[in-house]
């Protein structure tokens, strides 16, 4: 969500620099990068590796109902090129959900930076309750009524017992704006997943619910937050994994 410049802050959206020029002469307005205002705290959100394949007939371990499963070996090696990406960056923090792959996504990264991963439970994947786990993948790969229904409407909750919207959003801004509120004038690696950087994005931009739902695994998206302005800077950037443009459907969550 975003909103004006707050009481004698200035912003430039087009990163406007300040007036250059001798004195007398006529002004230029020369353009420059976008830098965080102060008191901004900027979010490098990671979508987690590639998770083990779902297995029909088959249940990953659950922790607290959300199926659970490790990356792939795909996943690991997306892991180690994203650590190679950041060890050069400034990095104040790093942090994690409470589902497994976001962790082993971070720790290669976390070895090169000598940083512990903080846990920020609230942005968890959303819950899809009956759906939870293979089933929600064979729905869509079977074009599952339901699910091309949930794509038309752009809803989670018609999935069985899934969790409820507005809990989910309400969550997912808290989770977000306890990190901001912790580092200020800082930069945090927070790993998270596919349906969470949707939902982040779309608060951020005011854009239909699923336009940034299916960010690329292993990808990084640019989010500044100072006070109420959040401020989407990159969406999937995917460089570190491949040179090449991304044009491949990628999963959901």
């Amino acid at each position: 969500m975003s909103s004006g410049p707050a009481s004698g802050e200035t912003f430039s959206p087009m990163g406007a620099s300040d007036v250059v020029g001798p004195p007398g002469a006529p002004r230029r307005f020369p353009q420059a990068r976008f830098a965080a205002p102060p008191g901004a705290c900027e979010f490098l959100l990671v979508r987690h590796g590639q998770s083990e394949d779902a297995v029909e007939g088959e249940s990953f371990t659950r922790r607290d109902g959300h199926a659970d499963p490790p990356l792939s070996e795909l996943g690991r090696r997306q892991a180690e090129r994203l650590a190679d990406r950041l060890v050069t960056e400034h990095i104040d923090a790093l942090y994690v959900t409470t589902l497994r792959r976001t962790a082993e996504t971070a720790e290669p990264l976390a070895a090169r930076t000598g940083i512990t991963p903080g846990v920020e439970p609230d942005l968890r994947e959303i819950f899809l309750g009956e759906w939870e786990g293979w089933v929600f993948e064979q729905k869509f790969v079977d074009r599952d009524p339901v699910a091309l229904q949930m794509v038309r409407e752009q809803r989670w909750d018609l999935a069985p017992g899934c969790e409820p919207l507005d809990g989910f959003r309400a969550r997912v801004r808290a989770g977000i704006e306890r990190i901001a509120a912790r580092h200020v004038d800082q930069r945090v690696v927070v790993v998270v997943h596919g349906g969470v950087i949707g939902e982040v994005l779309a608060q951020a931009t005011g854009s239909e619910p699923w336009a940034f739902v299916g960010a690329d695994n292993g990808s990084l998206s640019h989010l500044v937050v100072t006070g109420d302005r959040w401020v989407l800077r990159r969406f999937n950037d995917t460089t570190h994994l491949d040179p090449r443009l991304s044009v491949q459907a990628a999963p959901l969550v």
